[in-house]
């Protein structure tokens, strides 16, 4: 009978949770001390997402084999500091780990941390077809370690920062750089080495996500809004909400939340005490309620707009129609995009790996909606890879995939699914 290890509980640094580093002579030192180490260094950042406006970070943690862990608080330093490009320097002159990437670079960067090779722990388990990918279940099942979660909410602009916070964080990468190696070997052995490195590659190259358009649309809790007069009130109240989350460093969900705002929208209230009624059903809060004039004053100004400045109820942004609206409407689109679908499940199963990581859905909506050219009334293979590289697809996934999307469009008739029973017309 094969014996059962039990994972242990990580609650210390092998070396012990180091100061905080907040001045130049200490970060001087801890960049001499990881020079002297030796291969990938293991980067973590903390924010203080939920509690400020700003994305910043608050706390850098590094750790390098021989050059110690180190704890640096980026704030005291501001930005283009010359001690931070000389550490950026030294990260640049070989791999930085990082677990969960998109997260971490962009705060990262805006310090002037910007790494040129990466090895993310957390795509690495996505595309080795790992059932549970966060850092703290990778290392119970992989390493036999269980990694304390309870400060992950925190808010990290807090200072002084508590010592178990501190501990917390330096957990986060003390055992980065061993996790790295336990799934290079994972993906070198499932021959999925090189998707990983061209996946971490499109992140390093990708450019800053572009401005939203209406970023107020994306308040949650829009699909309550049927009217016009209603959605200029959620324009109104999310704007000025930014404004003066902007000016204060807050969060915005502090001063007024989503579901607030919706509510507020359709009750288009005038006075305090309707202010209060409408609210009352969400948990009325008195951090709402310090900014109430202002609020009032935001709702009446959006209601005595005249219609013609009410913003329509659908924009003309670049996006495709609900997938739900596509088997009734556009059946010539749905067909291949149910085809093409299917067979990418098919591949994704085969592979063990994510469909989202396999190739984004995005694609493959917008090839059905908007197919390339075709040579001699067909779909020729040729074409759709073009078509898909130039949608932003890796050389690994079109490999995998092009072949199946390129005989999806030729269909014209729709895959027939099995309806789970108790609902109506599946989202294929």
């Amino acid at each position: 009978m094969e014996e059962v290890v039990q994972a242990v509980p990580l609650l210390t640094p092998a070396a012990g949770t180091p100061p905080v580093i907040d001045t130049d002579a200490a970060l001087s030192d801890a960049i001499s001390a990881l020079q002297k180490g030796n291969g990938p260094f293991a980067v973590d950042a903390e924010r203080a997402s939920g509690f400020r406006y700003s994305a910043r970070a608050y706390l850098i943690q590094i750790k390098r084999n021989e050059g110690g862990l180190h704890l640096i608080d980026p704030i005291p330093f501001g930005l283009a500091n010359p001690l931070i490009a000389s550490l950026n320097e030294l990260l640049n002159t070989d791999e930085v780990i990082l677990h969960a990437s998109t997260q971490d670079l962009p705060c990262l960067r805006e310090i002037g941390i910007n790494p040129i090779k990466l090895f993310d722990t957390e795509l690495a388990g996505r595309i080795a077809g790992l059932p549970r990918v966060g850092l703290g279940p990778l290392l119970e099942s992989l390493m036999g370690v269980i990694l304390a979660k309870e400060h992950s909410a925190a808010d990290w602009s807090t200072r002084p920062l508590p010592q178990d916070w501190l501990t917390y964080a330096a957990l986060d990468v003390e055992l980065l750089v061993e996790l790295r190696e336990v799934m290079h070997s994972i993906l070198s052995q499932a021959n999925k080495l090189e998707w990983a490195e061209q996946e971490f590659a499109a992140i390093l190259k990708a450019p800053p996500a572009p401005p939203r358009v209406d970023p107020w649309r994306r308040t949650s809790g829009m699909h309550k809004i049927k009217r016009r007069d209603h959605l200029a009130i959620i324009r109104a109240l999310w704007i000025e909400r930014d404004a003066i989350a902007s000016a204060q460093d807050i969060a915005g969900g502090k001063l007024l939340n989503d579901s607030a705002i919706v509510e507020l929208a359709l009750a288009a209230p005038t006075t305090k005490k309707e202010f209060e009624k409408a609210l009352r059903p969400l948990g009325l809060r008195a951090r709402w309620l310090e900014n109430f004039p202002t609020w009032l004053e935001v709702i009446a100004q959006a209601v005595a707009l005249p219609e013609s400045e009410w913003p329509p109820l659908r924009t003309n942004a670049d996006t495709l129609p609900p997938i739900k609206l596509w088997h009734d409407r556009f059946p010539e689109k749905y067909a291949p995009l149910s085809h093409a679908r299917a067979g990418i499940d098919i591949i994704a199963t085969t592979n063990q790996i994510p469909v989202e990581n396999l190739i984004s859905p995005e694609i493959i909506r917008r090839l059905c909606w908007n197919p390339p050219a075709a040579s001699n009334q067909l779909y020729d293979e040729a074409s759709v890879r073009g078509a898909m590289a130039a949608l932003g697809a890796r050389a690994w996934q079109i490999d995998l995939v092009a072949p199946t999307v390129a005989t999806a469009l030729l269909q014209r008739e729709a895959v027939i699914v099995e309806e789970p029973e108790g609902e109506a017309t599946p989202e294929v």
